[in-house]
């Protein structure tokens, strides 16, 4: 499949089958997250792949969302963002963050290049699943950035993603200028 395929092809499925991916496949995804750019060439990513069905059951229930569990792997993405502070200081969290995201998107790439599907998911009760995951707790600089389930997509539950209009979101050297050069204004008589 080529790259602009892919990224054409790629958006959240909430809707699994039962038929459960080879996890060889889920290790090349996750192959190409370990992968993304690092801050200051510092690595603060940390992976947790999930097939136990209880786990994936309570995960489901700290995020408040049930599809979750229709997944037969769900794909913690983790920061240890101890190295990055030390070295940025407040930013270093920022930086995290970003190797986190960029992370996270390759593995959705490549889960679409191995014929699967998966969606990013943010919005869940961290103390909750750090302790599902066994995660200390008392540690800060540890945070769980996203739950990824993975599996096959449901047969007929395809949802073109939305796109944002170029014109809506891409402005030249300075905000809300929508022109590379401004446009030729008639000269003054």
């Amino acid at each position: 499949m080529k790259f602009d395929d892919i990224i054409k092809e790629r958006r959240s499925v909430r809707r699994f089958s039962s038929k459960k991916p080879k996890w060889e496949d889920i290790i090349e995804a996750i192959d190409a997250a370990n992968k993304a750019p690092l801050a200051g060439n510092i690595y603060a990513l940390r992976f947790i792949l999930v097939d136990d069905k209880e786990k994936i059951k309570e995960m489901a229930e700290a995020s408040q969302q049930k599809f979750i569990e229709q997944a037969n792997y769900v794909f913690a993405v983790c920061t240890d963002k101890t190295s990055l502070v030390k070295s940025y200081d407040e930013r270093g969290e920022i930086y995290a963050r970003q190797q986190a995201g960029a992370a996270i998107e390759n593995f959705l790439l490549k889960i679409v290049e191995l014929g699967l599907s998966s969606c990013w998911v943010g919005a869940f009760v961290d103390d909750e699943v750090k302790r599902i995951l066994e995660i200390p707790n008392d540690n800060e600089n540890l945070q769980v950035e996203a739950l990824l389930p993975v599996g096959y997509e449901m047969p007929g539950h395809k949802l073109k993603p939305k796109d944002a209009n170029l014109d809506n979101i891409l402005w030249f050297n300075k905000w809300k200028n929508k022109y590379m050069k401004e446009p030729n204004k008639p000269e003054a008589f």
